[in-house]
């Protein structure tokens, strides 16, 4: 007991040395392969994070489905279609989370006050990380995001800046979806999909756009993590971006056969 209650601290004093504090939202992206060796199960850091955020701030994971919702499987049920971005997100949505985002290939998930009204609100957008997301959200709560031992690369708020500026690789055509809610009720919608043909995303590009305070790089549990401040990464990328507007893009390489 004495080594996981250590360790629950050293989570939360680790986050707090990096600048978060308690009660603001917090988004976490993660690599639970980063960290596992350091801790007796993913439960035990999922309840240090709860412990992190508090009684008044809500704690979110990405719950994106992309790889199980596709055009020839274009049917999102809201409990039951698992997410891809790994298995802390899931453990999270399956055994804590209170409510998740109606969206066929980019929901959330979350506990805490509100979370319900804070996530259902994405079933008003059309897009994958429209004005509604929980990610847009974040920005507008003076949440934060925690990158833990996966690098920059999967950020998905970045998603949402792309299409504040629409650069031309972004989207790819309307599909039409079938969304389930928890009632088991049905409904059919249209969304504008992203794309992202012939490119390699470089959100990584992210840390020469931020400088501290608004992203912090710390070793937590072993690993490698960013905090990030989703209001100022909306701002800075965005920025960029105006400018720029495949700066966090490269082309994907063509590679050709050699001539005989």
């Amino acid at each position: 007991m004495g080594d996981i209650a250590d360790r629950r601290h050293e989570i939360v004093a680790a986050l707090g040395r990096a600048g978060y504090s308690s009660g603001r939202d917090l988004l976490v992206h993660s690599a639970y392969s980063s960290v596992k060796k350091a801790l007796s199960g993913p439960d035990e850091l999922i309840e240090a994070l709860a412990g992190a955020v508090g009684p008044t701030g809500r704690l979110l994971f990405p719950a994106l489905s992309y790889e199980n919702v596709t055009p020839d499987n274009p049917v999102f049920d809201i409990s039951l279609t698992r997410g891809c971005v790994g298995f802390l997100a899931e453990r999270f949505r399956t055994r804590w989370a209170e409510a998740r985002s109606m969206h066929p290939t980019h929901s959330a998930s979350g506990i805490g006050p509100g979370i319900a009204d804070t996530l259902g609100a994405h079933s008003l957008d059309s897009t994958p990380v429209g004005p509604h997301s929980p990610f847009a959200a974040l920005r507008e709560t003076g949440g934060m995001i925690l990158m833990l031992g996966c690098g920059l690369e999967p950020s998905t708020s970045m998603h949402g800046v792309e299409e504040l500026v629409e650069p031309d690789y972004l989207y790819g055509g309307y599909l039409d979806y079938r969304l389930v809610a928890a009632d088991g009720s049905s409904q059919a919608k249209r969304y504008r999909v992203h794309g992202f043909g012939g490119i390699i995303q470089r959100y990584d590009r992210l840390e020469r756009v931020m400088r501290e305070p608004e992203l912090v790089r710390f070793r937590l549990l072993g690993a490698d993590c960013w905090l990030v401040d989703a209001k100022a990464l909306w701002r800075r990328a965005a920025e960029v971006m105006r400018r720029e507007s495949r700066y966090f893009v490269d082309a994907e390489a063509v590679v050709t056969a050699p001539r005989s």
